[in-house]
Formats: structure tokens, C-alpha cells, sequence
């Protein structure tokens, strides 16, 4: 299976195995939740993860894998603001933690280029 082939499915099992933790560590996520959005934390977190295995089964399914990858890098693009947040509540952490926060926002770009990039070459098609 050649690199680009690979891609896709990757993605899909990292959207599959973030939404997964979503349910089974939903605390983790509750906290990064920003407050300026209406409703429990807890229905968030179960929304964003259920997104994520529904964004994941699309990636992974040639007929909707275009679609599905470009409404990936608008999810990443989405929860940026809840990195944000972690970060900002992070600060006073001890340094890995503080760090960890940190390096999850110069992450995201790469996550949306590398969602573009699996629409570019994807089937769309069966």
C-alpha cells in the first residue's frame, strides 16, 4: 500500500480513536469545553466525539472520502478554540503539562493541511 493510500486511513483512525476517547475519558474533554458556549460541557464532548467517528468513517470510505476529509479540516479548525483554552488553563501547570497544551496548537495547522491533502487526492467516488 503506497504512502498515499495510507493517508487517508490514518487520518481516519485518528478522528476513530479521538472520538473513542471522547466517551471513554469525557472529564479530559468537559474541561477544555469553552465557556462561552451554551449547554452542559458533557453533551459538547459527546457531540465533538461522535463527529469524530462519523468524520472518521467518511475519510475511510472512498465514496465520501473528499466530502468527509474537507469537513475534517473544518473541525480542526473548530475545536482550535478549545486547544486555546487548555493552553491559556494549562499555563501554570508544571512544565510537561504546560508543554503538551502548548504543542497542541502548532498542531492543528498541520492537521487541517494534512485533512485538504486527503480531499485533494481522494476518490469521491466509489
Amino acid at each position: 500500500m503506497s504512502r498515499s493510500e495510507r493517508s487517508p486511513l490514518l487520518l481516519a483512525g485518528l478522528l476513530a480513536a479521538a472520538g473513542v476517547t471522547h466517551f471513554a475519558q469525557p472529564r479530559q474533554y468537559d474541561a477544555i469545553i469553552p465557556g462561552a458556549l451554551p449547554g452542559d460541557p458533557r453533551t459538547w464532548t459527546y457531540a465533538s466525539g461522535a463527529v469524530e467517528l462519523a468524520l472518521a468513517a467518511g475519510v475511510a470510505l472512498p465514496r465520501t472520502r473528499k466530502v468527509a476529509a474537507l469537513a475534517t479540516a473544518a473541525f480542526f479548525v473548530g475545536v482550535f478554540p478549545a486547544n486555546v483554552k487548555m493552553a491559556v488553563d494549562w499555563r501554570n501547570r508544571p512544565a510537561r503539562q504546560k508543554a503538551a497544551a502548548m504543542g497542541r496548537l502548532p498542531l492543528q495547522l498541520p492537521l487541517v493541511l494534512w485533512a485538504r491533502s486527503v480531499a485533494r487526492n481522494g476518490e469521491g467516488r466509489a
